[in-house]
């Protein structure tokens, strides 16, 4: 009889710590519900530490020609050509200024997006790549640091063409959105709804 009820109290205490600790355990998740709640600003401020996570990069190895000719009436003057060749690395960073993000949170649970189209942030020639090859050396046309600087900048400018055509905006736009949405996944937030920013085209 003593062993009965010794373990009818001995189930009576487990059942009644089971019940503390449930209770507790709910009180312990509602604080957690509680502080998980997020408004458009401190989503925004998550946002922005994350913007070197969304960067696409492309890297090139490329060789520049270059050559041009002293002119008279717009007209090349025989024995004034000069010309090199540069071999180059460099690299393209494309991606979403995450600063101009606009956060509309509906709920604890949905929440908008809207970001803004992408751009190109950097391009680099590294100038300790650059070799120089076949240089001409023409007393008539002498090359000079300005002929350097302009081929660099034009290839700069077929870098961007090209990597555009690659469809580096469609990968920045693409990385953007599984930066942002892993975030946003971690902060709770079930429905997710991410739209592009639409650009209306200026009229001249």
């Amino acid at each position: 009889m003593v062993t009965k009820i010794r373990i009818n109290i001995l189930t009576l205490f487990f059942f009644v710590l089971s019940v503390i600790l449930a209770i507790l355990l709910l009180a312990s998740n509602k604080k957690v519900e509680k502080e998980r709640v997020y408004d458009s600003s401190s989503v925004m401020n998550r946002i922005s530490y994350m913007q070197e996570l969304a960067l696409v990069r492309y890297n090139y190895t490329g060789v520049i020609s270059y050559k041009d000719y002293r002119k008279f009436l717009n007209i090349n003057v025989p024995l004034t050509n000069k010309f090199f060749l540069l071999k180059y690395n460099g690299y393209i960073k494309a991606g979403v200024d995450f600063e101009r993000i606009e956060v509309i949170v509906e709920n604890d649970t949905t929440i908008h997006i809207s970001i803004p189209k992408p751009k190109i942030l950097d391009t680099v020639i590294d100038e300790k790549s650059i070799q120089v090859y076949n240089e001409s050396e023409n007393a008539f046309n002498p090359i000079k640091i300005s002929d350097y600087n302009e081929a660099i900048t034009q290839e700069k400018n077929v870098m961007i063409r090209d990597a555009i055509d690659q469809g580096i905006y469609q990968q920045a736009t693409g990385e953007a959105k599984i930066a942002i949405t892993s975030l946003l996944k971690d902060m709770g937030f079930k429905e997710i709804h991410i739209t592009e920013e639409l650009v209306i085209p200026q009229l001249h």
